[in-house]
């Protein structure tokens, strides 16, 4: 085997790790109303109390991929995100996100942008998030500022 192989293989194995680790994060996050659902119910978190949000999930399909008006919330959100040291991550399964915060949002438009945020009493602390937190590290450090993340199918 190659070094080459190795390195896709492991790639491949942290992908489908990180993809059920946001997963987990999400599902436990809803449980704990940790969640924001919605590009300007996100803003409205960010613009209010910005120390309080822990990641940012932004999610975009092939219907809204051409939508300037929400590339120039997308733009916005990341530059708050990079501003604010907060770890950041795209999906491309709107519907798939939709599904997985279906408590929070009421219409499937509403998924464009999850927030997670920490609760007041600072008592959720999640492994899955860690690992998330890490590997976006180490995406910036490979200049993959937004990295892609694939949600696992059901």
């Amino acid at each position: 085997m190659t070094l080459e192989e190795v390195l896709s293989q492991k790639s491949g194995e942290r992908a489908e790790c990180t993809s059920q680790a946001l997963e987990e994060v999400l599902v436990a996050a809803m449980g704990n109303d940790s969640l924001t659902v919605g590009v300007y119910e996100c803003a409205k978190v960010m613009n209010l109390d910005p120390d309080s949000v822990s990641f940012c999930v932004l999610a975009v399909d092939e219907n809204f991929e051409w939508d300037v008006a929400l590339q120039i919330h997308f733009t916005l959100i990341q530059s708050f995100c990079f501003d604010n040291d907060i770890s950041i991550v795209r999906v491309s399964d709107m519907q798939r996100l939709a599904e997985i915060v279906a408590d929070k949002s009421e219409h499937l438009e509403d998924a464009h942008c999850v927030l997670i945020t920490n609760p007041t009493d600072g008592s959720w602390e999640d492994p899955s998030l860690e690992k998330l937190h890490h590997f976006c590290e180490e995406r910036r450090l490979l200049n993959d500022w937004v990295p892609e993340i694939s949600l696992p199918a059901r």
